[in-house]
């Protein structure tokens, strides 16, 4: 059986994380996936640290490493005009043309929409930048990564304390991630829509505007009278065990009652004290944490969290990394895969697997990220019907590598 992509096929001019990532899912759902990249250096995330070497003994960063599973890689110099003609001519051989370079770069080299949709109509094309390409915004020039539109949606400044400085990058590039999942979800939509009316169609995705989506209850409090970082009158906050740290959230009256009867306290369901769930958040530092860190302090955080979830109080333990790689859940589901060293380096480096399970589609076998140019002959060999010979002429002026 095949998976839901297959023969879905992406042309993706793409760098770093947010737009990669998105064609990682999408070749994870079966799409062939043509990574074109600069002849010189390759992908900007080959170069990021951590990293290790290739068979050739150049770098590859953890960026890519984490976000270029199941492609295919070539290398096109866009810059040249032979390199150009050689993307319009690949590109009535795909489904999708997507790319992630500053707003108005790819329209400047002469490969925006309408260029691409001049020689295949039905293309779906995918633009993925800080602002966005189809809407006038006082940001359209910037460069943006995910921890700029990170601060840019107010999480940063809403969970910042006192005079703190913000804590950047709090759960890795949310902003790459998110804008990531949006195009995902707009090419799944473009495809379908094809199918329907055979139009292709411009997907614009903006990473400040997938951030804001994310990061919801910013505004969204904010407009019903939250200030200064509050999330409302719940119990969300971090306690202390044995050897470390839990989460535990109570919203509700009913969890609030299950709490205090598991710490030992059941009367305090019926304490005015407690007869508002403001009144919980009032009484947490006086009352309610030394009781719960009391009751857990000869409790590991891990046993704490079954004695929470068997009396039906949703909690976490808060987990280092290594925890994270040893944990049953994630190798249950198998969501760390393991891709070798070529460096000599017996460590493999742990990329997360597929969140995505479907009940009619068997999980596909993961792939290693691509070396640099790996498939560029094998690409204009087999698309375009260049000879060996044509390859070889392009290669020596430094067009394709």
């Amino acid at each position: 059986m095949g998976r839901p992509l297959d023969g879905v096929r992406v042309l993706a001019l793409e760098q770093m994380q947010a737009l990669p990532y998105a064609t990682q899912l999408l070749a994870r759902l079966g799409a062939d996936v043509v990574k074109v990249e600069p002849p010189r250096g390759g992908d900007s995330g080959r170069a990021s640290l951590p990293a290790m070497t290739d068979p050739q003994g150049r770098r590859v960063g953890a960026t890519f490493l984490r976000n270029n599973l199941g492609k295919r890689s070539i290398c096109v110099d866009l810059k040249d005009p032979r390199g150009r003609d050689l993307v319009l001519r690949l590109a009535p051989r795909f489904d999708v043309v997507a790319e992630n370079s500053k707003a108005g770069a790819m329209r400047r080299l002469g490969l925006g929409y309408d260029d691409i949709a001049a020689v295949h109509p039905a293309a779906i094309y995918v633009s993925v930048s800080g602002f966005g390409n189809t809407v006038p915004t006082p940001y359209g020039d910037r460069p943006a990564f995910a921890p700029i539109v990170e601060a840019m949606s107010g999480v940063y400044e809403m969970k910042r304390t006192g005079d703190r400085p913000p804590t950047v990058a709090p759960v890795g590039a949310l902003g790459d991630i998110g804008a990531a999942l949006y195009a995902a979800i707009g090419v799944l939509a473009a495809l379908r829509h094809r199918e329907a009316t055979g139009r292709g169609q411009y997907v614009d995705i903006a990473m400040l505007d997938a951030v804001i989506a994310m990061t919801d209850i910013v505004t969204n409090l904010w407009s019903m009278g939250l200030r200064g970082g509050q999330l409302g009158p719940l119990i969300l906050h971090g306690f202390r065990a044995k050897d470390g740290w839990f989460v535990l959230q109570v919203a509700r009256e009913q969890h609030f009652a299950r709490l205090v009867e598991l710490i030992g306290h059941p009367e305090w369901a019926a304490d005015p004290r407690f007869a508002t769930r403001q009144g919980w958040v009032a009484h947490l530092e006086d009352v309610l944490r030394p009781a719960i860190e009391g009751w857990a302090a000869g409790l590991t955080k891990a046993q704490a969290c079954q004695a929470m979830g068997a009396a039906g109080i949703p909690a976490g333990p808060c987990l280092g990394a290594e925890e994270v790689v040893a944990d049953e859940h994630v190798a249950a589901r198998d969501m760390l895969v393991s891709v070798p060293r070529t460096d000599g380096v017996a460590q493999p480096v742990l990329v997360p697997g597929d969140p995505v399970r479907m009940s009619a589609v068997p999980r596909a076998d993961e792939t290693r990220p691509p070396w640099l140019g790996e498939h560029t002959s094998e690409v204009l060999s087999t698309e375009l019907g260049l000879t060996s010979a044509e390859i070889q002429t392009l290669r020596s002026a430094g067009v394709v590598a």
